[in-house]
């Protein structure tokens, strides 16, 4: 490597490092508007390659001037995609190999590296031993996928094709697929993912929200019901996405009944699982022998995530090659007007400054120009959900460094942006 190379990437690894150790001293929310770049950068691609120093003073003047702060302990809006030294030094040394690891012949060591790390993880969850890659009652195994929409909507796709084969096989006349797969409908709670809604407009397979309980979670007889409804109606049941943390307020569907309806329906069961942190009431679930399809997301950093899968068979048949899937969620508890907290002990501080004051016991008509007022502060990012026709505003805590200071720093900016809404508005 010739000198200047060298003192450039060093440079950039110190950057880097700065950067994280000193990132609560930026604002989480960028203040830019559309298009600001436009006016940063030349209207033409350069022509001729440019110096270093200008390379590396453009990250923080065209870059950081418009970035989201995701790793800052202030981002309450969305799951971060959490990441960790080794997490980015692995990402260097993938970087530098640079394979495609399309097949096992295409790179050994990248298949070989994920069936044997998968299986450790099998191994670590106490999961059935038919999960595993290598083991003699192997019925699937586990791959490794990048996003929450595109491996749902692969285990949608193979489920879709599977059923195709065997409607084919039992009708014993030659049906076109599209026939077919207009009589499909799939299953899912009010509260599922929106990328399972997004798997059924790609795969136009129709799917069913179902009503969930008070504690919005799905029950074996509102699917029982469904799947007999659609029956009826000459509709054939596919596909169950069972929910263990729902996006909106965390519910957890009952699995305990869902498993036996899919069981004796023949639906294929897809389970999004968070491995952050496991907590010992999910365990017990997703170790259940009824469970065709776990997904599992991993927090070393946001591209490798794990799906297990029990019966690899659909997969195989899929009209793609990689046949990877997960599901991205992150463990909360609820609250009544700031929901969506990570269960650790700062998130706990704030629970308790909630409970012990009566500022937001009757603001709920106003959370929407508090959360916007807060988004203009730029301090910190929080996001909206609207759960029974209520818009409410999620407070998310996953950053690793989030502390009791950072809480503390938080409480004080909401409180004292929502009194002084309060105050404007004489409530």
């Amino acid at each position: 490597v010739q000198s200047a190379e060298f003192s450039a990437a060093k440079e950039l690894v110190d950057y880097i490092t700065q950067y994280l150790v000193t990132i609560r001293e930026r604002k989480v929310i960028p203040d830019v508007k559309p298009g600001y770049m436009k006016e940063l950068l030349p209207d033409s691609a350069p022509t001729e390659p440019e110096d270093w120093e200008s390379i590396f003073s453009d990250i923080e003047r065209v870059i950081m001037t418009g970035v989201v702060h995701w790793q800052s302990p202030q981002m309450h809006a969305f799951f971060p995609c959490l990441n960790s030294w080794p997490s980015l030094l692995g990402d260097m040394l993938s970087d530098a190999i640079n394979c495609v690891g399309f097949s096992w012949a295409s790179s050994p060591a990248c298949t070989e590296l994920k069936i044997h790390v998968l299986d450790w993880l099998c191994k670590a969850l106490g999961l059935p031993s038919f999960f595993m890659h290598h083991h003699p009652d192997s019925r699937g195994g586990g791959v490794l996928q990048s996003t929450v929409s595109e491996s749902t909507r692969v285990a949608l796709l193979a489920a879709r094709k599977d059923k195709i084969f065997q409607l084919q096989a039992e009708l014993e006349q030659d049906v076109d697929d599209s026939v077919l797969n207009s009589r499909m409908v799939a299953y899912a709670s009010d509260q599922v993912h929106s990328s399972f809604k997004k798997a059924g407009l790609i795969s136009l397979i129709k799917i069913r929200f179902l009503p969930t309980d008070e504690q919005f979670s799905l029950r074996g007889d509102a699917l029982k019901k469904a799947i007999q409804e659609d029956k009826k109606k000459g509709l054939v049941p596919l596909f169950l996405c069972a929910t263990l943390g729902t996006t909106g307020v965390c519910a957890f569907d009952n699995l305990t009944e869902l498993g036996p309806v899919c069981t004796s329906s023949k639906l294929l069961l897809i389970l999004p699982v968070l491995s952050f942190p496991l907590k010992s009431k999910v365990l017990p679930l997703i170790r259940n022998p009824l469970l065709n399809i776990i997904n599992l997301s991993l927090v070393t950093g946001y591209v490798p995530q794990s799906f297990k899968v029990a019966v690899i068979k659909p997969l195989l048949k899929k009209p793609t090659l990689d046949p990877e899937v997960l599901a991205n969620y992150r463990p909360i508890s609820n609250l009544p007007f700031l929901s969506k907290i990570l269960e650790k002990a700062v998130a706990k501080q704030l629970c308790s400054f909630l409970q012990y004051n009566s500022l937001f016991e009757e603001f709920q008509m106003l959370s929407f120009e508090l959360l916007r007022r807060l988004t203009q502060l730029g301090s910190l990012y929080l996001g909206p959900a609207k759960i029974l026709n209520k818009f409410i505003i999620r407070f998310v805590v996953t950053s690793q460094i989030t502390n009791a200071d950072d809480i503390f720093m938080d409480w004080s900016i909401i409180s004292k942006t929502a009194s002084t809404l309060l105050a404007e508005t004489n409530v």
